[in-house]
């Protein structure tokens, strides 16, 4: 498969490199560490993403390069989406493309990939897409330059949190030590990419953290989008208020839901293990892992609040059930 996309690669002239809406490290980091890599192999290459690159992610090489539109002028020859887990999640820099489309190749490891791609390398086992590229990477000769470490290792930090998140292995911290020794300030990476919050972002963690609810497991809050704009908010993603909810000790599932101006509300959904956020993600249009997922609902917002307590109250039950299952057979054996 690496052959493959290095030979694709060499066929190939200018190449367009999306990730997903409302980006996160991961998502910054895998969509700046292929751009990177593409120049080093002398092509021409275009990174888009519908959102703005959060301002903490601004330190990486090439972030001030992404545009939030292809540019129409040119033929791109070769597609890769990095960290997105359907079409869909790449936003209308995807779908504004002219037929017919690139060639794609799919990176990723969500475990919900609908392997969209012509070309699909997605491992759920790893977890974070930059972790899938380093392998890559490595495959293809690529030079790893403390820029491109860098970039890998923000993805790396950021959808590990610090190396605390379940699924973390030997294999996640040998590439993150790699990386150290290729010039990464790990010190630098997490303190710009998970310590530093806007004054605007702990505003919006005080309006949801008053109006949060704690029932049969489950905690959640909802936003509204004027209480977003009156506190100077401009994102659709919680940035980490969701996982602060999922460690409140008598909760196994939590929730934050944010109004969008169109009125479409954006949920984004944690879990203990061995819970399981993925499966109510998906029977609501929407995606992850098993341990993080999201979901964008109609509103209007109280609507959409009841739709997710009903779910993730009765996935919880189901899931409790099943759970104590297996326990009583592991205790019999």
């Amino acid at each position: 498969m690496s052959n493959l996309i290095r030979h694709t690669l060499e066929k190939s002239d200018h190449v367009l490199v999306i990730t997903h809406v409302d980006p996160d490290g991961d998502a910054i980091g895998s969509l700046t560490a292929v751009g990177q890599a593409v120049k080093q192999l002398g092509l021409r290459v275009t990174l888009a993403c519908d959102d703005r690159v959060p301002s903490r992610f601004r330190y990486l090489a090439m972030s001030s390069d992404v545009q939030r539109s292809a540019d129409p002028r040119i033929a791109y020859d070769l597609l890769f989406a990095v960290d997105c887990g359907d079409e869909q999640r790449m936003g209308d820099v995807y779908a504004d493309l002219p037929n017919p489309r690139p060639f794609i190749i799919n990176i990723d490891h969500h475990i919900t990939n609908t392997r969209f791609g012509d070309i699909n390398v997605v491992k759920p086992e790893a977890t974070s897409t930059v972790e899938v590229l380093y392998g890559l990477f490595l495959e293809w000769g690529i030079e790893i330059t403390p820029e491109i470490a860098t970039s890998l290792l923000t993805g790396l930090v950021t959808d590990t949190i610090g190396f605390r998140t379940v699924g973390v292995t030997a294999n996640t911290l040998r590439t993150a030590a790699d990386l150290v020794d290729a010039g990464a300030d790990i010190g630098f990476v997490s303190l710009n990419a998970l310590n530093m919050r806007a004054f605007s972002t702990m505003k919006l963690w005080s309006i949801g953290m008053d109006k949060m609810h704690l029932d049969d497991g489950f905690i959640w809050t909802a936003i509204t989008n004027q209480e977003q704009e009156e506190v100077g908010y401009h994102s659709s993603s919680s940035v980490g208020l969701t996982s602060l909810l999922s460690d409140v000790e008598e909760a196994v599932m939590s929730a934050v839901l944010m109004e969008g101006q169109d009125g479409m509300v954006k949920v984004s959904l944690r879990c203990r293990p061995p819970y399981n956020v993925s499966e109510v993600a998906v029977k609501l249009g929407g995606g992850g892992h098993a341990l993080a997922s999201g979901c964008t609902l109609p509103g209007p917002l109280a609507e959409a609040e009841a739709t997710i307590v009903q779910s993730c109250k009765e996935a919880i039950k189901e899931q409790s059930q099943e759970i104590a299952a297996v326990n009583v057979e592991t205790a019999a054996d």
